[in-house]
Formats: C-alpha cells, structure tokens, sequence
C-alpha cells in the first residue's frame, strides 16, 4: 500500500501501534475517499463506543511526530534524491499565495516535469499579501532540507519586492520576481527606464 521509503520513513518517528494506526487510516481514506473525523470513526475498526473511536483518531492526528518538519520534509528530500540525476543539481521552486475558503494559504511548490508538488506552506492569519518576514519564514526551511542543491525561486507581481531580491540574492538563490510593464529601473550609470520600453520577451524554460 506504501512504498518501503515511504515506510521507513513513518517507521522511524511513529511507534509501532501508531504506526498501524496510520496504515488503517489511509486504508480508510482510499476506499471511502472521505476526510472527516466523524466519517472515519464510524468505519475504524476498533470494538470500542463511536465516541471513543473519534477522540483517538483525534488524538492520534494531534500527535507533534504528524507534522510537516517530521513526516513531509524526510520522504520529499528522499524522493528528490532518487529522483534526480546527479549532474542535475537545481531545484526550481514557485511561490504563491490563494485564497482557498477562509484560509490564506501561503505555499512554496517544486516544480518537477511541469508539476508543482507542494513542499511547505503556510496559513496566515490575515487577508492580502504576504511580507518579508512571512516570507522569509517560508522559505527558510527549504535552505537546509535542500543543502547542496542549486535553488531559482519563481514569484508573481505579489512577489516583486527589492527586500526580497536582496534576501534571497543573500542566501545564494536564484529568482526570477515577474514585475509589471510600467516598472521603472535603471542600470549603474544610466537613466531611469521603464521595462516596457526595453523590449524584452517573456520566455521560461525548464529543463
């Protein structure tokens, strides 16, 4: 049902019978395709009250070992190890920020065979745009679980900051922030020009 890196990793920081019980857990969410702790009480098989089934699946999801740091970041880094070429050493990462319902959910993504496969996120406790400092706190922790990898950070115009260029120009990472046609820039030694009179053409590449 999972793959063996998969389960060495979960073995590594989940006790056996919590290890079990996740397995049972994602048993029951590919076959009733449903996410609700009332739902999964219900068909968890375990000879015990309803009410006694849902406070230990909600135990068992509050456990500190379910979190991104623990679970998420070992098999991403693993997959990107096997996964990778080894003269082929730059990760391309976009960052992005929705409105999904009433969460604002802030989310930097590794873009791989024209998919972004989310890495880390963030939900913030506010409407609009992210700062520096969320940002910042975003992408901080990809800097280690990814050491030794070349990084080029992908943004929108919410991400056309200077502060952030500096930041991330600091931390050796390479960006590429899209900025609106009537920006104005200039070059040491030259007059202010705005980039829509530059003529310059839109083109990504991945490779």
């Amino acid at each position: 049902m999972l793959p063996k890196f998969y389960q060495n990793c979960f073995q590594n920081v989940l006790t056996p019978a919590q290890y079990k019980m996740l397995e049972i857990l994602i048993m029951l969410l590919q076959f009733h395709k449903t996410v609700t702790i009332e739902k999964l009480a219900t068909v968890f098989p375990q000879p015990i009250k309803f009410e006694s089934r849902r406070r230990s699946i909600q135990r068992f999801l509050l456990l500190p070992q379910l979190s991104i740091q623990y679970l998420w970041f070992p098999l991403i880094k693993r997959w990107v190890k096997n996964s990778r070429k080894l003269p082929k050493k730059q990760l391309i990462f976009a960052i992005d920020r929705t409105q999904w319902r009433c969460e604002n959910v802030f989310v930097i993504s590794l873009i791989e065979q024209k998919r972004a496969i989310p890495v880390y996120w963030l939900l913030l406790p506010k409407r609009g745009c992210s700062n520096l400092c969320e940002q910042k706190k975003l992408i901080r922790p990809l800097l280690r679980l990814f050491k030794g990898y070349q990084m080029l950070v992908l943004g929108d115009r919410e991400f056309h900051s200077i502060k952030l260029a500096n930041w991330l120009q600091s931390k050796r990472i390479n960006f590429v922030l899209r900025q609106k046609q009537g920006t104005y820039i200039r070059q040491e030694h030259e007059p202010y020009q705005r980039l829509q009179s530059l003529g310059l053409i839109q083109e990504f590449r991945f490779f």
